[in-house]
């Protein structure tokens, strides 16, 4: 199965095409897509990014204390004044690493939760259908939040979750940062992955949906957390 025919499957065709993946685990070429993709997308929200985080900085006089006067005026000129390499390298090499490596502990932790209920599946076959589910969020939900990040001229006023629901909910609530994760991408993924899990470990699909939502559960509550803490040391 080439690389287009497993594109539009996982969107047309979820359970036979991961199926197919799991039989022969291909990922290179899935990969390298996801990592151009998720690099340029970086790239292209970074200018929205840094706004948004200099208008939570200024005149944040909390931080400032915290930071001291040196440090949050450094931080404010870099701001205002951002590096084109340093913009490059964090949008086309530190994103993609952390990415990668986000796709390989995440297929590990998988495979761990799977092999509580079978002794089936090895760790490469997770890793390519996990890899392919990710279609799914990182190329039709990054091109869904970039056009609502290029209208809005805003990252942190652009989300594709639960909290579109509640307008009027304040990006800086505890509130927004639990419902920004109940995304609607994410949702899809996970649950098209159910039928990856049910392949690769042998096991009833409704038992391999339990394991892929677990995963995004305790996903979710770590980004949650960061969330809550960043939300925390901005007050």
């Amino acid at each position: 199965m080439n690389f287009f025919s497993r594109l539009q499957g996982i969107f047309f065709s979820p359970q036979p095409t991961l199926k197919a993946i799991s039989d022969k685990p291909v990922w290179v070429d899935a990969l390298i897509i996801l990592l151009i993709i998720s690099a340029v997308f970086a790239y292209l929200v970074s200018p929205y990014a840094r706004n948004d985080s200099l208008q939570a900085l200024k005149d944040n006089v909390r931080v400032k204390e915290r930071m001291g006067e040196e440090r949050y005026n450094k931080m404010i000129d870099d701001l205002e004044n951002p590096s084109t390499t340093g913009n490059l390298l964090r949008s086309f090499l530190l994103n993609p690493v952390f990415f990668l490596v986000g796709l390989l502990f995440s297929s590990l932790i998988i495979l761990g939760m799977g092999r509580f209920t079978s002794p089936e599946g090895h760790y490469k076959q997770v890793l390519a259908t996990y890899i392919h589910a990710n279609f799914i969020d990182k190329i039709l939900g990054n091109a869904v939040r970039l056009a609502l990040v290029l209208t809005r001229k805003s990252v942190v006023q652009t989300t594709t979750s639960f909290a579109l629901f509640f307008p009027n909910l304040e990006v800086t609530s505890p509130a927004y940062v639990i419902l920004s994760q109940i995304d609607f991408f994410q949702i899809w993924l996970f649950g098209i992955f159910g039928y990856a899990l049910a392949h690769v470990f042998k096991i009833e699909f409704k038992k391999a949906l339990i394991i892929s939502y677990s995963f995004w559960l305790i996903k979710s509550l770590f980004y949650i957390g960061l969330g809550l803490l960043t939300l925390r040391y901005m007050g």
